[in-house]
């Protein structure tokens, strides 16, 4: 019976609205992924899953949510909802457009959005990391190791944006 499943899922978004958004954890909680799962956002006040619109959320809200939607493949919802934040020059909010795009198979639209990150904030390692990884998957190895130099020349050689890029440059593996 499908009753069961939406009982079920109805059951777990309930039980959790009270865990709202981790907006400092990064991860999503069980009812956010359920939210995800439908390509939605979690409403406190509501305590329930909906179609994010234009004001309904703070930016960092519809980040954190893109965020989740991004890397878990969901490239069309991350994209939109980004679309939705107030500060469209956010480097944050450019950068995960960027992936977006870039995972798409976007990627003249995805170094356009990275460039605008950087444009603002040079020191964006992730931003660079991505646009580097978006480098290699095109063949360009030399812009690749530029963008790895650059981080490292800006103090974060030791950081997860350098290992990722510096794995695709070696590797040939994107992230």
């Amino acid at each position: 019976m499908k009753i069961i499943p939406l009982i079920t899922a109805t059951l777990a978004c309930l039980s959790f609205a009270h865990h709202g958004l981790a907006a400092g954890s990064g991860s999503p909680t069980i009812t956010e992924n359920y939210c995800k799962k439908r390509g939605m956002v979690f409403d406190k006040e509501k305590k329930k899953c909906v179609e994010a619109s234009r004001g309904m959320f703070d930016d960092d809200t519809l980040f954190i949510n893109a965020r989740n939607f991004a890397y878990d493949g969901k490239f069309d919802y991350a994209i939109q909802l980004l679309q939705l934040a107030e500060n469209q020059d956010d480097p944050r909010i450019l950068n995960f457009l960027g992936f977006s795009h870039r995972k798409k198979g976007q990627s003249a639209i995805a170094m356009e959005y990275y460039e605008r990150a950087l444009d603002i904030d040079p020191n964006y390692v992730l931003a660079r990391s991505y646009m580097g990884q978006g480098m290699v998957a095109d063949g360009n190895i030399a812009g690749a190791k530029e963008q790895l130099e650059e981080i490292r020349d800006r103090g974060h050689s030791g950081s997860r944006a350098y290992t990722m890029l510096e794995d695709a440059i070696q590797k040939k593996i994107t992230y």
